[in-house]
Formats: structure tokens, sequence, C-alpha cells
């Protein structure tokens, strides 16, 4: 397979997925069209962050912020503002209360989840703004779909008629070019981490061929689904225990054992329409491309945590993928 050519026709397309709520990460990934010479973004998937972290404002004038259980304090407004770049880089949410706002929220489970809604979507909805004005006039498309860790009441948020560059695909088809086509589906198999949107496989399979029966040429369409196909190479991580809170690593012989934790019917969905691209994430730790029949499948991993984006440059031209390259930065 040929790497990325400067001039190669075709339609050039940077992926990239688990963003999970990096600010930093995210105006990595608006810039990476410019950067990389692509046509079009592809967003697979997982965009929200895990955790709200509250700043409290203290009676003394300070404030503090709990980040990796360590206890940080600032005492200015510019303390402040750095302090909430740094939990935003990491992917979580911040929330500026005082003692007892605090207290009153945490001792209210619905408080807290209504709060985290609210600082999702409005970030989510930010975003959004941020890649319509950065895209504006330069003919780069983003095109997003959430994943399992997203909450579906925030990923409305996407389905908006005012946008120009940014184009919500969950669970629908979207035109990437004049003849290409691309399905995306948020939902994954199972996990032991019970997130919002997993399904079993037969309800995959059936959600799948919702999208997929209605292409009579499949070579010319490219499935997004954030869960990999199984036994891929794209879904090789620790197996974990599910049976203890949180799930802790299986452990044989003193080395974590490692699996296939991707999805069957993923997997039987793409021998079966043998698309031309597969788009995949899921797996962060499972960077990897590999040729299932026909169809090329990738992972290009994620560390958002580290405020790396990792994606791939995928060149597709007349049914088929000319050139990918992974990349980091």
């Amino acid at each position: 397979m040929r790497l990325f050519r400067k001039g190669q026709r075709g339609t050039k397309l940077f992926y990239a997925t688990d963003v999970h709520g990096s600010e930093r990460t995210w105006k990595k990934f608006l810039n990476a069209g410019k950067f990389y010479g692509a046509d079009a973004l592809v967003m697979g998937g997982d965009v929200m962050g895990k955790l709200a972290i509250p700043i409290i404002r203290e009676a003394s004038g300070t404030h503090r912020a709990t980040i990796h259980g360590r206890i940080e304090r600032v005492d200015s407004d510019d303390g402040v503002a750095a302090l909430r770049g740094r939990i935003g880089d990491l992917g979580f949410y911040d929330v500026v209360m005082d003692e007892d706002e605090y207290r009153v929220t945490q001792a209210d489970p619905d408080a807290v989840e209504r709060l985290f809604v609210r600082l999702a979507t409005e970030r989510l909805a930010r975003w959004i703004d941020l890649a319509e004005s950065r895209l504006a006039g330069t003919g780069i498309k983003v095109y997003a779909t959430g994943g399992n860790d997203d909450l579906t009441e925030v990923m409305a948020t996407m389905d908006r008629t005012d946008t120009q560059a940014f184009i919500a695909c969950e669970d629908r088809a979207v035109p990437i070019d004049d003849e290409h086509v691309m399905i995306s589906m948020p939902y994954v198999n199972p996990t032991p981490w019970r997130t919002p949107r997993e399904a079993d496989e037969p309800e995959l399979a059936e959600r799948i061929a919702r999208l997929a029966d209605g292409f009579a040429d499949q070579a010319k369409v490219i499935f997004n689904f954030h869960a990999p196909p199984i036994d891929s190479t794209l879904d090789t991580c620790p197996m974990l225990d599910a049976s203890t809170d949180p799930p802790g690593q299986v452990v044989r012989g003193g080395q974590p054992v490692l699996y296939g934790a991707g999805s069957t019917s993923i997997r039987a969905s793409i021998e079966r329409y043998q698309p031309m691209l597969g788009l995949h994430g899921h797996i962060h730790e499972s960077q990897a491309a590999a040729r299932l029949g026909r169809t090329v499948c990738v992972n290009p991993g994620s560390e958002y945590g580290e405020g790396i984006l990792r994606g791939c440059l995928i060149t597709i031209a007349d049914g088929k993928v000319t050139s990918y390259q992974m990349t980091a930065g």
C-alpha cells in the first residue's frame, strides 16, 4: 500500500477519533485539513469528556480543584484561567462554584447529571461554531459522529441547520464527494464499563443492515463504525474483569491478558458488504490498519489525554483506497 503523496488524485480524508472532550486535540483536528492538505475531516466518535471538575471558590479568595487526585490551588484570575485551560486540554469540563453550592450539588446526583450534560452540550456547540469559523471559505468539511461514551441528548447538538462546514452523520448516510458515501454508527458491542451506547451483537447487525442494505454498489461506501471488527488487530487490548468495580486487568503468569475486544457483527458486515473503507476507533491503544477482503480498515488510536492528535490520512478514488498514512502530532 503506497503512502500519502502530494498531488495524488482523488479525495483526501483526515480521520481521527476518541478526542474525549480535549480542547487541544479538537483544535488540532480542525487544523489538520489545512496542515495535511485534506479535502475532508472525519471524526469517528467519543467526542464528549468523561468528567466535570469543580473549581471551588474558597472564603480566602483562592480557588482549588482536584486534578488526577491532586489538589491544586490558585490565587488570581489568571491562575483560574490557566487552571480551566489545563482542565479543558485534558478533556474534562469545569465549573466555578463556592463551597456551599459545591456541597449542595454534590449531594444531588440528578443535579450533577444535569450539570454534566449542560457543560458537555455547551462545549460541543462551541466546537461546532469553531469548526464553522475556522473552515469558512476553505471548502473543507467536518463529518462527525458520536461513539459509545457520548450521550444521545448531547449529540443532538450536532443536528443543526445553520452550518456549512460541519455535517452531522450519526446513524445516517452522507455523501463525501461526488461518488463516495459514508455511513456512520456510534454503538459498540458490550463493554465492562457499561457505557451509554452499547448493544448486543444482533442489534448491532440490525442497525448496520438498516444503513447498508440500501446501496447496490458497496464498493464506493465507507463504514464509519466506532467499534472495530473483532480479531482484526484494530481491537487488541487488555482483558478486563467486569466483576470488579472498576474493572481490573486480567493477569496470567504475571502478564496482562490481551484479546480482541471488537464486534463480531461489524466484522461480519464488512466481510458481507465489502465496503471500500472501514473507519474505526474505540480501542485507544490499538493503532493499526488491516485488510478484510477488499476492505481497508484503520484505527488511528488515541492519546487525547496527552494532547496528541493521532489520525490517518487516506486518499480514495474510484471506489478504492489508493493510499493511507498514520499521523501523530
